[in-house]
């Protein structure tokens, strides 16, 4: 037997669940509009702009940059 309790875990997990799909969604799809708008900098510009990140977001993209379009970026 449902009750009204039971579907309203259900909603909340749904919610829950949607939320979280969404945010990584968005996450990767932002990463994929930086490192694409990186590929098509100058060597100079990428470097400049690749040094103001964070260390470890550095290396996410310049491996990024390495396997999806050949680019080679100085370390």
């Amino acid at each position: 037997m449902v009750t009204g309790t039971d579907i309203t875990i259900w909603v909340a997990s749904g919610l829950l669940a949607l939320g979280i799909g969404w945010s990584k969604y968005s996450k990767y799809k932002a990463r994929e509009k930086m490192v694409r708008d990186f590929a098509a900098m100058s060597p100079e510009q990428r470097e400049k702009l690749l040094s103001r990140l964070q260390p470890d977001l550095q290396m996410e993209i310049r491996q990024e940059l390495m396997k999806r379009f050949r680019v080679k970026t100085d370390l």
